[in-house]
């Protein structure tokens, strides 16, 4: 790897520890996207009710928002990055064949605990490190790159769970042991990682009950520009209602799941490329361009069942993917000091967590009292408010 295609021009900024950190995520995401269209199948086969899943999801996401923000704020205070990274990649590879050992309630929400946390020890952390392997002029890139590696995974995840129940219909269990293979090798990789030396945070670190107090202490700049990320991702719901969509639309399972996988494919396709013109032309005209695509995304939805479009709504919707996935946290980074790189990453993603759970609930009211097209059409209308909001709040990125 220290090899011939990291000196090839087009990868020049991607270094040794940047393909080795995509290279652990590309292999975490290949394990958990294998699983994320079997486990609220395998979860209703064993006797979970709709509403224990959302529950448990619900909660998996809270314990996740909560640990990107505390770790990250820890993170900084010490100075270092790698024991948080290794130890949450292992949680999370360690917590797939867990799932299939026991039914019980505990049992499950102990293990969805531990793969949640394992997400939140290692996000800001694993950022920082990544921000720590560049500069101001390529963060986009580094981080486009790695959405690129990590998102890939997404696309081999569900082809080969695919693959799989086609030989192996319903024997779901097995499964979550297929998916260990992978976060094996990610842990493998974690440990071929080598870390710079961080500038350690002067402060001492927190205590648990003010993880979200760097909101207090970052710049103006950062809260101006979160705000808006936070406003969006407030009516951002999960990708599953658009795939609900598709379902009550009359489209099969096979082709629901397929269309899925095309989108993680443009996401995984652009987001490097997209990264770097970032680095180019500005972050906030990435971003935003990636905001229009979403609007596209979420009104055709809302207005549309046409079978066809569909495909032609979830290409933008992974152009707005690689737009703005990877940007944001490099715009971030770049406006923050290099001490304070995983706090600062790290309370955007545990609030963007907590928000994201909250859309979702907010989607699934609405999907039941009005009904699709509000849930997405008020999406689309929030996501112009942060549009502007970040277009009047940054005139010259």
């Amino acid at each position: 790897m220290s090899c011939y295609i990291c000196k090839v021009k087009y990868f020049r900024p991607i270094t040794k520890t940047i393909w080795l950190i995509s290279l652990v995520s590309l292999f975490t995401d290949f394990a958990s996207e294998m699983l994320y269209p079997v486990m609220p199948v395998y979860l209703k086969s064993i006797g979970y009710s709709v509403m224990l899943i959302g529950v448990l999801e619900g909660f998996a996401e809270a314990v996740a928002g909560i640990g990107k923000s505390y770790f990250g704020r820890l993170s900084d205070a010490t100075g270092k990055r790698l024991p948080f990274v290794r130890l949450g990649y292992f949680l999370s590879a360690i917590s797939k064949p867990m799932i299939a050992l026991s039914v019980q309630v505990w049992w499950i929400f102990s293990a969805r605990f531990i793969d949640r946390a394992g997400k939140g020890l290692r996000t800001a952390p694993r950022d920082a490190l990544l921000s720590d392997e560049t500069d101001s002029t390529n963060k986009a890139t580094v981080f486009g790159f790695h959405r690129a590696m990590d998102t890939f995974g997404a696309v081999l995840g569900p082809l080969t769970a695919m693959i799989y129940l086609l030989f192996y219909p319903g024997q779901y269990k097995l499964l979550f042991f297929v998916a260990f293979l992978p976060g094996i090798v990610a842990i493998f990789f974690t440990f071929l990682i080598k870390e710079k030396k961080a500038e350690q945070n002067s402060k001492k670190a927190i205590p648990f009950h003010k993880t979200f107090s760097y909101w207090k202490e970052s710049s103006a700049d950062y809260r101006k520009l979160v705000t808006g990320l936070l406003l969006f991702a407030l009516f951002n719901s999960s990708d599953v209602f658009l795939l609900l969509k598709m379902k009550e639309s009359g489209i099969p399972d096979t082709m629901v799941i397929a269309v899925y996988i095309f989108y993680n494919l443009v996401f995984a396709l652009f987001a490097f490329p997209l990264g770097k013109m970032a680095d180019r032309i500005g972050m906030k005209k990435i971003f935003l361009t990636g905001l229009v695509f979403f609007i596209i995304t979420y009104t055709g939805f809302a207005f549309s069942s046409n079978n066809l479009l569909f495909w032609f709504f979830f290409f933008c919707y992974g152009i707005y993917a690689a737009s703005t996935d990877g940007v944001s946290k490099a715009w971030i980074s770049n406006i923050t000091p290099k001490a304070e790189t995983a706090s600062a990453i790290g309370l955007y993603t545990g609030l963007q967590s907590i928000a994201a759970l909250t859309a979702s609930s907010l989607a699934g009211y609405l999907w039941i009292k009005a009904g699709p097209s509000v849930v997405f059409f008020s999406a689309s209308v929030i996501t112009f408010l942060s549009f502007v909001w970040i277009s009047l709040n940054f005139r010259k990125q």
